[in-house]
C-alpha cells in the first residue's frame, strides 16, 4: 500500500480545508445529508482534502469528528501540510491548540482556542500517520496542493505510513544543499542587517536572497512538500501570508496539467465574493485573479480548488466582522460538480472541461 491510494466508487462530497472551524464543518455535513457517523442515505461518501486544523477555534473537535469516520471506512482523506507539521513536531503559526510553544504567540491572533488533551495526542497522530498523500480513480484525483507527475510517482513508491520518515529524509537533502551553498551563514548575515521577526506584519523586510533560497530549496527539493504545499518560485517583492513574510510565491501548476482526470485540491485560499480582498495578497491574484470564484481552472479546465478560505475567519473575528460573510467552508459534489457551502447555499461550478488561457 503506497502513499497514493484508490478513491471509492460512486458519488462523493469533497470537503475543503477546515482549519479548526468545527461549527462550519457540522453545518456543512448537515446540509450535505450526513449523520453523526458519516453515513449518507444515498450512499455518498465524504472525502477531505486535508488541513483539518490550526488557526480556528476548535481543531480538537474537528479531528474528533473526522478521524472516526476515516477509521470506520465511511470517509477518505489526504494529508495537508498542517497535518504534516503535527507529525513532524514542527510548530507553526496557529498551532497553539497542539504545541505549548505556540500558545503565547498565537493568543493575540487566534484566542480563544480549544487545546487538545495530552491523552488524545498519541491516538490522533497515529491515525494521521496512516493517511495517504493522494487519492485517485479513473475520473478523479485528490491531493492537497499539487498533482505533479514526478512527485506523484515518488509518492507511489513510498509505503503508506512513511510520510514522516520520507519527508524528513528529503528535508535533510535540502538542508545538505543549503549547507553546501552556505545558506545558513548568509541568512544569519541578513538577519543581523534586518533584525525584526518575520512574523511581525508591521515590519516589511527587503528581499533577502539567502532566506529566499532556503525557502525555495525546502519547497521544491522535497517531492512530498510539493504535493502538500504546491509549486513555488522566487518572489522579489516579499509578502505576508500564513503568519510570516515570504520570499517565494506559489505557481499555478494547473496551467501545465494535461491529463484527462479531474483534480480537486484545497490549500489556495480561494475567494467566493467578487472584489473581495485576497488574504494572500499578490500571489492569490496571480493564481485566481482572472478565474471566477466558481470556475474550474487549468489548461483543460479540469482542476478545481475547493478551499474557500474558512481558515480566514479569525481575521474577521479580530476586526469585529461577521466571520461567516466572506469566509466559507465548501464541498464539491461529484459527479454533479455542484458546490454546497456551510450556510446551505448551493451553486453549480462553471466551465468544466473548457480550455483556459494561462494568461
Amino acid at each position: 500500500m503506497s502513499l497514493v491510494q484508490p478513491l471509492p466508487p460512486g458519488p462523493l462530497d469533497i470537503v475543503g480545508d477546515i482549519h479548526g472551524e468545527s461549527q462550519a464543518l457540522e453545518q456543512l455535513l448537515a446540509h450535505l445529508g450526513y449523520d453523526e457517523n458519516g453515513h449518507h442515505p444515498e450512499g455518498r461518501h465524504l472525502v477531505f482534502v486535508g488541513d483539518f486544523c490550526d488557526r480556528g477555534p476548535d481543531s480538537p473537535a474537528v479531528l474528533a469528528r473526522v478521524l472516526p469516520m476515516l477509521a470506520s471506512g465511511q470517509a477518505w482523506a489526504v494529508l495537508g501540510n498542517h497535518e504534516i507539521n503535527l507529525l513532524r513536531e514542527d510548530a507553526k503559526d496557529g498551532s497553539g491548540w497542539f504545541f505549548d510553544s505556540r500558545v503565547q504567540p498565537d493568543t493575540p491572533k487566534y484566542a480563544p482556542f480549544a487545546r487538545m488533551s495530552l491523552a488524545r495526542i498519541p491516538g490522533t497522530l497515529a491515525r494521521l500517520a496512516r493517511l495517504p498523500l493522494a487519492l485517485e480513480r479513473e475520473d478523479l484525483r485528490i491531493v492537497h496542493a499539487a498533482w505533479c507527475a514526478p512527485q506523484i510517482a515518488t509518492a507511489r513508491n513510498l509505503p503508506l505510513g512513511s510520510t514522516r520518515s520520507a519527508y524528513d529524509h528529503y528535508e535533510s537533502v535540502a538542508a545538505q544543499q543549503a549547507q553546501a551553498n552556505r545558506v545558513t551563514e548568509r541568512m544569519q548575515a541578513e538577519s543581523r542587517q534586518w533584525p525584526h521577526s518575520l512574523e511581525d506584519r508591521q515590519q516589511k523586510p527587503p528581499f533577502l536572497p539567502a532566506h529566499s533560497e532556503r525557502e525555495l530549496s525546502k519547497a521544491m527539493v522535497n517531492p512530498l512538500k510539493v504535493l502538500t504545499t504546491g509549486v513555488e518560485r522566487e518572489c522579489r517583492n516579499p509578502f505576508y501570508a500564513g503568519g510570516k513574510w515570504r520570499f517565494v510565491e506559489r505557481v499555478a501548476w494547473w496551467n501545465d496539467y494535461e491529463d484527462a482526470p479531474a483534480v480537486i485540491v484545497g490549500h489556495y485560499w480561494r475567494r467566493l465574493m467578487h472584489g473581495d480582498a485576497a488574504l494572500h495578497g499578490a500571489q492569490a491574484e496571480s493564481l485566481f485573479g482572472q478565474t471566477g470564484p466558481l470556475a474550474w481552472h487549468g489548461q483543460r479546465g479540469n482542476v478545481f480548488c475547493v478551499d474557500y478560505s474558512v481558515g480566514g475567519r479569525w481575521t474577521a473575528r479580530l476586526s469585529g466582522e461577521d466571520p461567516n460573510r466572506r469566509f466559507k467552508l465548501a464541498a464539491m459534489r461529484w459527479p454533479e460538480r455542484s458546490l454546497v457551502f456551510d450556510d446551505g447555499t448551493q451553486m453549480d461550478s462553471q466551465g468544466f472541461g473548457e480550455p483556459r488561457d494561462p494568461a
